[in-house]
């Protein structure tokens, strides 16, 4: 599998800092894995939207925004707005900004910066674009502004984002996403690491900012787009993923938030997370689970994953490249994959032959249920470990989280199966989501007192 590449969602590549060298800086990027850069039309007052687009005209995979920072509020006029709405009608422009409230500096009046930003709020919902917003010392102002002028209608990118944990969820509520920048490195910025690790990967976007706020080891220079690598790196350490991981995850949340997600894609058979490799068996599935993600997406870790049709064993193994480079490889998909265990058996046999160290099958735990035959034990020798969703202490919390046709005979033939699993496989651990006011603590007991097996809590609304 090749590496994933990245995306620098916000570089300001127009600026003077670049004029010796500007066509090796994007060298460099390219040269680093960054496909992709919007380079952001505003900063130098309006001078800067046009020399964005020319960039984005010149340089495949370059984007570009327009906008008038809130630094440059105080120029704002009737000539300034129909400059900036002509601009956005090109087609490259693909977001408005960055605008917003800069209370820190405070280089223009609150005033024109209050002008000035609900003109482009306006202008972003007129274009249907995403809008980029510049938040410093005004998390209030900018909140309320963004909740009262965007109509529910509006998207968008917290640039630079700096504030903590319940700010970055408040701003998520909105439905926005946050762009984590190379301060996420600095030594002082455990706020803004405890926020990155509270919120889910699919509402993250990295930046570099540059030529401003160089990560370490280049702080106090130069920023250039290259760098964004090392802002993936920090939070992949964060989020215990791979740097792969958090490329292709926030390479596709700024795709698709920049409209630049080619509308049809094809499905993956196979897919790594961390350095497990993943095996989409099928969509199929014996429950219908409240928490389930692929009720709004079919995208776990960047992966897309609604299959077409089912696949065969054969189509499976051919899409496997080396199994054994994994440290295991994993039964799961999108879908329950024990609804097919004919396929899963003949899958498992061909990786055992080719010598791979620890299979595991992510389940539900109710194929004996569905197929009236003992599953376990059918694999038995084939599987290393099996992670079986409990989800619930009782049959009755158990049918409403997760209804099937099974009503509350489910959960007790979760259950069986988690012991005969056992029987079977040198692992076992049992499961639950963290679903709000879901006592995770009698989930626990069930599984390690009654059943015998080692308990996982799965984070809400945290995929893969």
């Amino acid at each position: 599998m090749e590496s994933a590449t990245l995306f620098d969602t916000h570089c300001h590549l127009d600026f003077e800092s670049y004029n010796e060298d500007r066509q090796q800086v994007i060298d460099r990027a390219r040269a680093a894995g960054v496909r992709h850069m919007l380079t952001i039309g505003s900063g130098r007052g309006i001078d800067s939207a046009s020399a964005a687009l020319e960039i984005a005209r010149r340089e495949d995979g370059i984007f570009c925004s327009v906008g008038l920072h809130p630094h440059d509020a105080a120029i704002f006029n009737d000539e300034v707005w129909a400059r900036l709405r002509e601009l956005s009608e090109d087609d490259l422009v693909v977001a408005i900004g960055e605008t917003g409230l800069d209370f820190f500096y405070d280089n223009s009046p609150r005033d024109k910066q209050y002008e000035a930003f609900e003109k482009q709020i306006a202008l972003a919902l007129e274009r249907d674009l995403p809008i980029i917003i510049h938040s410093r010392d005004a998390f209030e102002e900018t909140h309320r502004m963004l909740r009262e002028h965007g109509k529910g209608r509006l998207r968008g990118v917290i640039h630079c984002f700096t504030y903590g944990k319940q700010e970055a969820l408040s701003f998520l509520d909105l439905g926005f996403k946050l762009s984590i920048p190379g301060i996420i490195t600095f030594r002082n910025a455990d706020m803004l690491r405890e926020a990155v690790k509270a919120v889910p990967m699919e509402s993250l976007v990295i930046e570099t900012d540059s030529p401003f706020l160089a990560p370490i080891p280049h702080r106090g220079k130069r920023n250039e787009p290259s760098y964004v690598r090392r802002v993936a790196e920090s939070i992949a350490e964060l989020k215990k993923l791979s740097v792969d991981d958090v490329a292709r995850i926030t390479t596709r949340n700024g795709l698709e938030m920049f409209g630049l997600k080619e509308a049809e894609e094809a499905p993956e058979l196979v897919y790594s997370i961390r350095d497990s490799l993943y095996l989409n068996v099928t969509n199929k599935c014996t429950l219908a689970c409240t928490f389930c993600g692929k009720w709004t997406s079919y995208v776990v870790k960047g992966h897309y994953l609604r299959l077409r049709q089912d696949p065969t064993a054969e189509q499976l193994i051919a899409a496997i490249d080396d199994p054994t480079r994994w440290s295991e490889v994993v039964f799961c998909g999108y879908g329950e994959p024990l609804k097919r265990p004919a396929v899963v058996k003949q899958v498992a046999g061909w990786l055992r032959s080719q010598g791979v160290r620890r299979i595991r099958i992510n389940t539900d735990g109710l194929a004996n249920l569905v197929h009236g035959r003992n599953v376990a034990q059918e694999l038995a020798g084939l599987v290393d470990c099996y992670s079986i969703s409990l989800n619930a202490p009782d049959a009755q919390s158990y049918a409403e989280i997760c209804p099937s046709k099974f009503g509350e005979a489910a959960w007790p033939a979760v259950k069986a199966f988690i012991l005969e699993a056992k029987k079977y496989a040198p692992e076992v651990i049992a499961s639950a989501v963290g679903v709000p006011g879901l006592d995770m603590e009698a989930c626990r007991r069930i599984a390690e007192q009654e059943l015998g097996v080692t308990f996982r809590h799965r984070p809400y609304n945290e995929l893969g």
